[in-house]
């Protein structure tokens, strides 16, 4: 998929449905893919669905790529025009037994793709159907029929998918944060010293000191200023030159700019593997606050925006409310008051990218109403945010 696909998305093609999209997360709490949810905005709206999911498929990152078509319609047209790379799809269990859709079903295989079986038919399913189908989604405390892996969705917090792992599940398809960090009492939770060493550097930018000290304060980890300068020399930042040092970036970028590249290394360099799935989380949060501030005029806006998406979820990775985590981490002052205060202009933007998160056709209609938004500019900001975290990752 080249770079410049997701720039050239028709949004009167992508108007018709809300998208939604969740991390599949497997076993050792690795990102085995993601899930893309699609759900018509109205029944009645006439939607031309092959021109839809052809640009849905060109745009959507590659890699454990899940697809899930809300409604009959919907899905048959993607079974008949299934995506050229290998996806796999999720079809209702109704779907899968009948025998109107058992052809397109079975053909699946052959192309490279799989299907994830949603519920369990009353009847057993025609062989070549069967064999398109390796996991199935059910609800936790349900078995899987032999041969088949367990997959759960649709979860939300830390307990819940945990608790879906033990009981066997394969694979999860959900949220592992629900709301605000809430700490536990007589827990005493201590930052990781590599997560200092950028919240130390993050305040030394943000007091203008000179590129010597800065350098001394990022050279305490030389494995954190390798990470920055491979984000930085990364097709998303798309800087015409390749950066060399972190002087070189400073000349480049200049101190703004480079507080943004220090707050994405600082929601992402945590070495946690159960803390996976929410920095996952936070760095499409912030690309996604950031395409939807595009077409505002302030570039300072643009990168405030990305940084609120991005820190949204930094309570539950540093393990403290938000509160006390921004006295010591620098940030603008629009971004304290959308996750301190909940209040100010970024708020309704985060609260629209919870919606889509949540899959919530309504929130996100109501979220999408209040900023006078259309649907199709929402889902090619959400289609250009998840192709950027592909290059970034």
């Amino acid at each position: 998929m080249s770079d410049t696909t997701p720039a050239a998305l028709d949004q009167a093609v992508l108007s018709g449905v809300a998208l939604g999209y969740a991390p599949v997360i497997d076993r050792q709490h690795a990102i085995a893919g993601t899930r893309l949810t699609l759900v018509p905005l109205r029944a009645d709206a006439p939607i031309d669905h092959a021109e839809l999911l052809g640009a849905l498929t060109a745009a959507f990152p590659q890699g454990g790529t899940v697809l899930n078509p809300q409604g009959e319609v919907l899905l048959a047209a993607l079974l008949q025009q299934p995506p050229a790379e290998p996806s796999q799809i999720e079809v209702p269990a109704f779907i899968a037994a009948d025998p109107a859709h058992a052809a397109a079903i079975a053909a699946l295989k052959g192309a490279g793709h799989s299907g994830l079986l949603k519920g369990l038919p009353g009847e057993p399913l025609p062989a070549a159907v069967q064999a398109v189908f390796k996991q199935v989604v059910l609800e936790p405390g349900q078995s899987a029929p032999a041969g088949m892996g367990l997959v759960c969705a649709g979860l939300r917090g830390a307990a819940a998918v945990d608790a879906a792992f033990t009981a066997g599940a394969q694979a999860v398809i959900g949220w592992p944060t629900d709301g605000v960090f809430q700490p536990e009492p007589g827990v005493k939770n201590e930052i990781a010293a590599d997560l200092q060493v950028i919240m130390e550097l993050m305040s030394r930018v943000d007091e203008g000191e000179d590129v010597e000290r800065l350098e001394q304060t990022l050279k305490r980890d030389p494995s954190l200023a390798f990470k920055l300068l491979r984000y930085m020399n990364s097709a998303a930042f798309g800087l015409p030159v390749q950066v060399s040092s972190f002087r070189h970036a400073i000349m480049l970028l200049g101190y703004a700019r480079l507080k943004r590249w220090l707050a994405l290394l600082l929601t992402t360099a945590c070495t946690d593997h159960n803390m996976r799935p929410i920095m996952y989380g936070a760095l499409r949060r912030g690309l996604l606050m950031e395409e939807l501030a595009r077409g505002m005029d302030e570039r300072e806006m643009r990168d405030e925006m990305f940084i609120c998406g991005l820190f949204s979820l930094l309570d539950h990775m540093l393990k403290a409310p938000f509160e006390k985590l921004l006295q010591s981490i620098p940030v603008p002052e629009r971004v304290r008051q959308a996750l301190v205060d909940e209040t100010g202009p970024f708020l309704p933007y985060l609260e629209l990218v919870r919606a889509i998160e949540a899959e919530s056709v309504f929130d996100y209609r109501e979220r999408a109403e209040a900023l006078m938004v259309g649907a199709g500019e929402i889902n090619a900001c959400v289609l250009r945010a998840l192709h950027k975290a592909t290059q970034l990752e």
